[in-house]
């Protein structure tokens, strides 16, 4: 087990810090700012941030032995090891997190509902604590992606409207011509087509109009 202490967190050069979900302040002792790396303990948190994917609030790391005493910690706390982490469980589920935990290999578990985090170690496996009251819905509904919002939105339909409106002029603009051209017998249904095509065009402005009103609404309601 590798383990380098440092006066103070400051001191940690770039070059010795190889975890990216965290810095140097976050894992140093908040009472006095030694910092002590315990790469295999620093590796499992790692490990464990990357399995949830959501960022990990540490509320507590590495302490030296005055500051353990002075918090009222464990006489033999693993934090004064730098193998133990207090993490927030406000943007977590209480048991998916531990379920992860597991996974990665920390084996100590501590459960502190009412301070809002759970306390996770390397061992050896044990448990403490009130548990966690179950969540009935452990996460927000997840945020639909902006495609999905868009195709609820005026916006395209109107651009949709628009569109076929535009393509049905052009295509009665075609048909027109080809009458002309090849059909005299049927000259008299030209004028009619010739109303068809003003009736797209007006329904293709109209749906130009909703599209520009409905991006206005849209993003004035965040949609976009």
């Amino acid at each position: 087990m590798t383990t380098t202490t440092y006066s103070h967190w400051r001191d940690v050069p770039e070059s010795a810090w190889h975890w990216p979900s965290f810095s140097p302040a976050e894992i140093a002792c908040r009472g006095t700012g030694k910092l002590l790396i315990n790469e295999r303990a620093l590796d499992r948190l790692q490990a464990l941030r990357d399995r949830l994917a959501k960022p990990l609030i540490v509320r507590s790391a590495y302490r030296s032995p005055e500051h353990n005493r002075a918090v009222g910690g464990a006489p033999a706390s693993k934090h004064m090891a730098g193998t133990a982490f207090d993490i927030a469980m406000a943007n977590h589920d209480p048991v998916a997190f531990e379920a992860a935990a597991r996974e990665v290999g920390f084996l100590g578990f501590g459960y502190y509902p009412r301070s809002g985090f759970m306390h996770v170690d390397l061992g050896p496996a044990r448990s403490w604590g009130e548990p966690f009251p179950a969540r009935p819905v452990p996460f927000a509904p997840e945020t639909p992606p902006v495609r999905e919002v868009l195709a609820e939105s005026r916006t395209l339909k109107g651009g949709g409207a628009a569109g076929v409106a535009t393509l049905g002029a052009a295509s009665v603009e075609v048909v027109q011509e080809a009458l002309v051209e090849t059909q005299a017998s049927i000259l008299p249904l030209v004028p009619h087509l010739d109303t068809l095509r003003w009736v797209f065009i007006a329904v293709a402005l109209a749906g130009i109009a909703v599209t520009i009103h409905a991006r206005i609404d849209d993003w004035k309601r965040g949609r976009r």
